[in-house]
């Protein structure tokens, strides 16, 4: 089975909130850990490059993970992940998620 690529938007208005969130993901890039170690096969995040067609999504994430089941575990229990959304959710406009596994 293909690793899942994990590909997140969000339009986050204020820059100084987009700022803290990124932050956020520098801390859970470090401590996102499943039995004891980390499981996240590879994470990339930062301010999207003013474009059009980014629709005013300012914020792009891609992780990887090994298997569905380490998605649904990021999405479901992971306690760093819990951090995360804590301090995203309360100041994201919008968010857009997708995940695949590639054919390449």
């Amino acid at each position: 089975m293909a690793p899942i690529e994990r590909i997140t938007l969000f339009k986050i208005p204020n820059d100084a909130d987009a700022n803290r969130v990124l932050e956020q993901y520098k801390i859970l890039a470090k401590t996102a850990t499943k039995d004891g170690k980390p499981y996240i096969v590879s994470a990339a995040v930062g301010k999207s490059i003013p474009d059009p067609r980014n629709k005013g999504f300012n914020v792009s994430v891609k992780t990887t993970f090994a298997s569905l089941e380490d998605m649904k575990y990021y999405d479901e229990q992971c306690e760093a992940h819990k951090a995360l959304k804590a301090v995203a959710g309360p100041v994201k406009e919008d968010i857009m998620m997708t995940y695949y596994e590639s054919v390449l």
